[in-house]
């Protein structure tokens, strides 16, 4: 494949740049690989997959990795910061979405920060839950404390 993508690079700068020194924007030659090396049909069913892409069972990071990955698919939705983001948040567990989007970060690490430190306190937070459930509850044991009350029957009588 490599072999294959220099060929096809130098001639492109040879037949579209017509040799020149060349400075080709980075979005611009991926552009062009994606057009070359990735089928139309590939690129869409990725692009789908980024649309109805959720976190699931991943962590946060995991989720955010494949969101990234993924998002090089959709470049429309990710080049604006702020719609980027919103599909970050939207995409995340409800338990999570539901601390987050009442914050209406605009910056992806702003959003990723904060979904992190609360994954983080929901996990701290479930491990205290479980370990106070495996501690025995104290045995409190009713003693029964009948006093004999006994009368001093001396001088009474």
């Amino acid at each position: 494949m490599k072999e294959r993508a220099d060929v096809w690079w130098a001639s492109l700068l040879r037949t579209q740049f017509e040799d020149k020194a060349v400075d080709v924007a980075w979005d611009e030659f991926v552009r062009l690989f994606r057009a070359k090396f990735i089928p139309e049909h590939i690129q869409d069913r990725v692009e789908q997959e980024f649309l109805s892409f959720t976190q699931g069972s991943m962590t946060v990071l995991e989720y955010e990795a494949r969101f990234s990955e993924l998002s090089k698919y959709a470049p429309h939705i990710v080049e604006d910061e702020r719609r980027k983001t919103k599909k970050f948040v939207m995409g995340l567990k409800p338990s999570l979405r539901t601390r987050l989007v009442a914050f209406d970060h605009r910056t992806l690490d702003g959003a990723l920060s904060a979904a992190c430190r609360q994954e983080g306190e929901m996990e701290q937070y479930l491990e205290e839950k479980k370990a106070s459930q495996k501690r025995p509850a104290a045995t409190f044991q009713r003693q029964d404390k009948r006093r004999s009350r006994t009368r001093h029957h001396s001088d009474q009588q």
